[in-house]
């Protein structure tokens, strides 16, 4: 039934609550909508404290409020960015707080791959500048590494590729982290994965791999998307263990692709790159040993040749030794006579000697010596006196010198030096604490000017709900109980009573509203 806007019965015209006018609104909205789909741009996008999504979707005249609660974000296949093109599923639905009607969005979908791309390009272009593709910043990969982490689908064709290569190259330990490849759980999961290969202990249940292959096969950029998702990327680029990205065909690139330490254009070419050829290693083995072999026979044979050259080079060990021969004997024979001489020559160096010791001779030198040491006896007494007569002088001026009554002066004075000290010390060490304690009372004055509690004298209040500070009508209408702060003290509003309804009976011809 529609409202009566005749004058002449405006006084029969129903009253209604502002809660029953907005409740009719919402059923009236939710009733004839229901669940739509919208294609728009998105406008303003804000993720609250509390978890819940807010964002605008827009055309060139109107703006549609949109709301996406805690619970459905994690259901989101796209998270919706400014700017972005996008087909949105969801419940219209009013708000009674704010007058204002919203879509309840449960659903959000890029529309069509042109704007896939332009996200992917913005997104691209914002890792760029974080360094995050930098040369620099990518580790070499292990020449042969023991355990490799695979993170791939465990039921695709994609890990039996990248096992049977292995098996062929070099038979390695494997690691298979077992994650979906698409849908809105594979970035999550993907990401996940990476960090739980680096969060592996060497020594632990698991060996910790050496290298991680993130793989999946061929598909569309829908299906690859989830390799786009920032949180992989940034996973890839903080990854301590090289990485190499095997995502889709040589054709198909994403953003892991760009933070990976290597990228491979197909999985198994990943498992090439991972570890060498077994066969080609054992040969190349093969080849080095024999090059050694050869390399030291060849220098035996060498030096061989240089000691039999040196050997024709020197002489025959019978020359060396038929000089030494001749002399030997050239010497032996006139030992003889050259002892003889030397015996007779002795004799008679000792005979002349012998001639020369008379015992007039000896008394003679015996009294020149006694004669000699009466000479220094006589000398050494007056010597011995003069000394200890110089050492008396000696310790009587060093005695003089070292008299009481000087010592004592000198320890006045010192007493006087040290106090005089003593009273500056404590002048400066008072002067210096009063200056402090002068600076930390104004800084404590300051502290209490610039604080709150100043405002509040000044006639202001602090309102709190639930222990946190109010600055909104909405935030107060949600809190469960209200604290007014004064500058004297703290109180809490009582809640005023509920008023009771009266009940309205419209006129039997009147009707109501629905």
């Amino acid at each position: 039934m529609d409202l009566i806007d005749d004058p002449d019965t405006a006084g029969n015209t129903p009253e209604f609550t502002v809660s029953e006018l907005s409740g009719a609104v919402k059923r009236a909205i939710e009733g004839e909508f229901g669940h739509v789909r919208v294609k728009a741009e998105v406008g303003r996008v804000v993720r609250a404290r509390s978890g819940h999504l807010y964002f605008d979707l827009k055309d060139d005249r109107n703006v549609l409020a949109c709301t996406t609660w805690k619970g459905q974000v994690s259901s989101l296949s796209v998270i919706p960015e400014e700017g972005m093109e996008v087909v949105v599923h969801g419940r219209m639905t009013t708000f009674g707080s704010q007058s204002k009607y919203q879509l309840n969005a449960t659903e959000v979908a890029v529309a069509g791959v042109g704007a896939l791309m332009a996200m992917l390009d913005k997104r691209k272009k914002a890792l760029e500048a974080e360094g995050l593709f930098a040369t620099a910043r990518k580790q070499p990969l292990p020449f042969l590494p023991d355990v490799i982490g695979v993170v791939t689908s465990p039921t695709g064709a994609v890990i039996r590729d990248i096992l049977h290569r292995l098996r062929d190259r070099f038979p390695r330990k494997v690691l298979v982290w077992p994650v979906a490849v698409q849908g809105t759980a594979c970035a999550p999961q993907v990401a996940a994965a990476i960090n739980g290969f680096n969060e592996m202990s060497a020594g632990g249940a698991l060996p910790r791999p050496d290298l991680i292959i993130v793989a999946r096969g061929g598909g569309s950029i829908e299906d690859l998307w989830g390799f786009n998702e920032e949180v992989v990327a940034r996973a890839a680029a903080a990854s301590t263990i090289p990485l190499i990205s095997a995502v889709g065909h040589e054709t198909d690139t994403t953003l892991i692709d760009y933070v990976a330490d290597r990228r491979a254009p197909t999985p198994s070419a990943a498992a090439e790159m991972a570890v060498p050829v077994r066969l080609d290693l054992l040969a190349a083995v093969d080849q080095m040993n024999a090059r050694a072999s050869r390399a030291v026979t060849d220098g035996v044979i060498r030096k061989k040749q240089r000691v039999a050259d040196l050997t024709r080079a020197l002489p025959r060990p019978e020359q060396m030794v038929d000089d030494a021969r001749q002399r030997f004997d050239y010497w032996s024979e006139r030992l003889d006579g050259a002892l003889t001489t030397r015996v007779q020559a002795g004799r008679l160096r000792l005979g002349e000697a012998s001639g020369l010791l008379r015992p007039s001779v000896l008394a003679a030198r015996l009294a020149q010596g006694r004669e000699r040491l009466t000479v220094w006896q006589g000398r050494l007494g007056p010597a011995l006196e003069r000394t200890t007569v110089q050492a008396g002088r000696d310790l009587n001026q060093q005695a003089r010198r070292l008299r009481l009554d000087g010592i004592a002066a000198a320890r006045q004075r010192g007493q006087k030096d040290l106090g005089a000290a003593l009273r500056r010390l404590l002048t400066a060490a008072q002067t210096q604490t009063d200056r402090h304690r002068s600076h930390l009372a104004a800084l404590d004055r300051m502290r209490e000017t610039l604080g709150y509690r100043a405002t509040l004298a000044r006639g202001y209040a602090v309102v709190r709900g639930d222990g946190e500070v109010v600055t909104s009508v909405k935030s107060a209408k949600a809190a469960d109980r209200i604290e007014i702060e004064f500058a004297d003290g703290k109180m809490a509003p009582a809640a005023p009573a509920p008023k009771p309804k009266k009940p309205k009976q419209p006129p039997p011809d009147q009707g109501s509203l629905f």
